[in-house]
């Protein structure tokens, strides 16, 4: 995608400056980050173009579930595909209200006080082993509705169209305030 564009007014016939959307966005994004510990502890990361997310799971000797290979785990790799899956699915149910400054994320607490999409069932294909290199994965969401959710998750190492693993997660998503009273 082509660079963020202002998308809200600041003011009355003036748009926000490019470098307050950039801010407010990021902002956002390591929020929903902070809400989910075990993203720290395997070391993903996320990159944002625009709305566009895509998540990168830096490459770690602790990842190898067969020495033998090595591979990465399968349960990395499904926790990879799980943990992007649930954060395009809250990136995409915040966005308006992100948006429209209706919810302040970039304050101190918010990863607290942010209700993430429950999990209700995930299916993960493993379509080849995961090298021991840096992986990266993409979301989409097929469904959002106000209590349900499916989405669909691609992962790849070093080539877009060769997949290393792919998933179909199904999440209920979060009922009353978007963030916990």
């Amino acid at each position: 995608m082509t660079d963020d564009a202002p998308s809200r007014p600041a003011t009355r016939g003036r748009p926000e400056p490019v470098q307050v959307v950039k801010q407010r966005r990021d902002g956002a994004l390591s929020a929903l980050v902070r809400g989910v510990p075990y993203i720290t502890y395997l070391g993903i990361t996320f990159e944002r173009r625009g709305d566009e997310i895509t998540a990168i799971l830096p490459f770690d000797e602790k990842l190898i579930g067969n020495p033998a290979l090595p591979a990465i785990h399968g349960g990395v790799t499904a926790a990879f595909l799980e943990v992007t899956a649930i954060i395009e699915l809250s990136w995409t149910y915040l966005w308006d209200d992100i948006e429209a400054g209706r919810i302040d994320l970039e304050a101190e607490d918010a990863s607290r006080r942010l209700r993430l999409p429950k999990t209700i069932d995930f299916t993960v294909d493993y379509l080849r082993s995961g090298l021991p290199r840096d992986a990266y994965a993409r979301a989409r969401v097929n469904r959002s509705g106000r209590r349900y959710a499916s989405v669909h998750v691609e992962a790849w190492q070093d080539n877009r169209s060769r997949l290393f693993a792919q998933a179909t997660g199904h999440f209920m998503m979060p009922q009353g305030l978007r963030e916990r009273e």
